[in-house]
């Protein structure tokens, strides 16, 4: 019977894959638990710090701090690209690429350099791939347990634009709503002004009162201590680390949810597929019986 022994090896290999997928799934499980834990810990903060400092921009003058200064002409960009290592997370890195490629096109005309700072392996193929302009690479954890890894590319972008090398500084990663969606979004970082694109912005999240809707005349005027020099100095490159530290920890929840609810796809997929065989299986085989005991009794008809 060489058509069941063909379908029991093709089983044997389906529920082999299966006992990956689902061991894929479990570990995907547990990491997404840790990395929703560190997300949850410190994205108030993030929003709340982000929220301070749009309402401080609607308080102070442009001329304060170079951080606030809208540039008249835009001629080159940075965005830093936060993607993943490893792939079996479906369409992830791709929808983000497709995002990132999209906002170069809507918003960044084509006479505007565009310069690509890869976070992750992943949007770095992706990106050679679709020919973008890549001239950094950073390293990135599956889970990142510090802004210290992060304090390197936040660094770059920051003294690029202080020396005025960009005119706007984005990052691009996908956001976590919840374990079953994940969106991805290019949130503008620098320079920091009140009425940022809330197309390319994602300053808050759904659930949240939008930051711009809120009346800021209701707020009480800032003091500075020791002077407003310093502390900007001190608080703006820091806000900005902190943004891509939050950004870097939302993709990474995403990312294993995503490869999560992936792997269990492909589990009842194969469950699916097994059924299918073993119905196959046991047609095939009773055909084949069938036809043996049709022999059987034929030749013995012919006997008698």
């Amino acid at each position: 019977m060489p058509a069941t022994r063909d379908i029991k090896r093709r089983i044997r290999s389906v529920r082999s894959t299966k006992k990956i997928t689902r061991a894929m799934e479990l570990v995907a499980a547990a990491k997404m638990r840790k990395a929703v834990t560190k997300v949850l810990a410190t994205r108030t903060y993030s929003d709340l710090a982000w929220g301070t400092v749009l309402h401080l921009a609607k308080k102070l003058n442009a001329e304060h701090h170079l951080f606030f200064q809208e540039p008249k002409k835009v001629k080159k960009v940075g965005i830093i690209l936060v993607s993943t290592n490893r792939g079996l997370c479906g369409s992830f890195n791709t929808q983000l690429v497709n995002k990132v490629v999209q906002s170069i096109n809507i918003h960044h005309p084509e006479k505007v350099e565009t310069e690509i700072i890869t976070m992750g392996l992943k949007g770095r193929l992706e990106s050679r791939r679709r020919k973008l302009n890549i001239v950094a690479d950073f390293p990135k954890d599956d889970i990142t347990t510090s802004s210290e890894k992060i304090s390197s590319s936040a660094h770059l972008v920051v003294q690029n634009f202080l020396a005025k090398k960009y005119d706007k500084v984005f990052i691009a990663y996908t956001d976590f709503v919840s374990s079953l969606r994940q969106a991805p979004h290019v949130m503008q970082l620098l320079p920091i002004v009140p009425t940022i694109d809330e197309r390319l912005a994602h300053t808050v999240h759904e659930k949240k009162e939008d930051i711009n809707d809120i009346n800021v005349d209701s707020f009480s005027d800032f003091i500075f201590e020791p002077d407003m020099k310093q502390i900007l100095d001190a608080f703006l490159p820091r806000l900005v680390e902190i943004q891509i530290y939050q950004a870097v920890l939302e993709s990474e929840a995403s990312e294993h949810s995503a490869r999560m609810f992936a792997m269990r796809n492909a589990s009842d997929a194969a469950s699916d597929m097994i059924e299918s065989l073993t119905l196959a299986y046991n047609q095939a085989r009773q055909a084949s019986i069938t036809a043996e005991i049709a022999e059987i009794a034929a030749g013995s008809a012919a006997l008698n």
